[in-house]
């Protein structure tokens, strides 16, 4: 295990350890999920003021609909001529028929308003998810960290087939790659090869 009264230095394990964190931590995506929440809410605000100006709009047809009923009853009572009579009823149902149009929108407004929920739920799931991944990646660097301040070893990730990293001596200002192939050494060789890296 080489010279057990060497010491690690704390405050330089610190020290890289959060250049290596600020160096691996990425915000983009949060950024964009953050962004797309914030377009979701500002086209859900509209949506429901559409929604309000729509049922505004069929609250003025319906009571242009009571007037123009009122006013054929009246006209009937005062049994005036079947001009006037026509002319209510198809102002009646002029009313009705813009009615129905606004009734229409007003589903289309609330059938959007109801997918846009939808997409803020799933936006704000994906941004919990991202949360916590980004959580743990910083957890993992920081003991990835720890583990090259104390061993001298970044392992490579990018070959699942193959064990490689670098050998790192930060006061020296070296670096030293290594590679292993687990299908040619076995694991105990593999392990005091390691030991032995590290050890120098």
């Amino acid at each position: 295990m080489g010279d057990s009264s060497r010491k690690i230095d704390v405050q330089k394990l610190i020290s890289f350890s959060e250049d290596l964190v600020e160096f691996l931590r990425n915000k983009n995506d949060l950024n964009n999920l953050t962004q797309c929440i914030e377009h979701s809410e500002a086209l859900q605000s509209f949506c429901i003021s559409d929604i309000n100006e729509v049922q505004s709009s069929i609250q003025e047809c319906e009571n242009k609909i009571n007037a123009c009923k009122q006013k054929k009853d009246e006209a009937r009572s005062e049994a005036a001529s079947d001009a006037e009579i026509n002319g209510l009823q198809e102002e009646l149902e002029e009313e009705l028929r813009r009615e129905r149009s606004l009734r229409e929108e007003l589903r289309a407004v609330v059938d959007e308003i109801s997918d846009l929920e939808r997409q803020r739920v799933s936006i704000e799931e994906r941004k919990q998810n991202q949360s916590r991944l980004g959580q743990d990646k910083v957890r993992e660097h920081r003991k990835l960290s720890m583990y090259a301040s104390v061993t001298k070893v970044i392992p490579s990730v990018d070959d699942a087939f193959k064990i490689s990293g670098r050998i790192v001596e930060r006061d020296r200002k070296t670096v030293e790659m290594f590679e292993f192939d687990p299908t040619k050494v076995s694991a105990l060789e593999l392990c005091n090869r390691i030991w032995k890296m590290i050890d120098q």
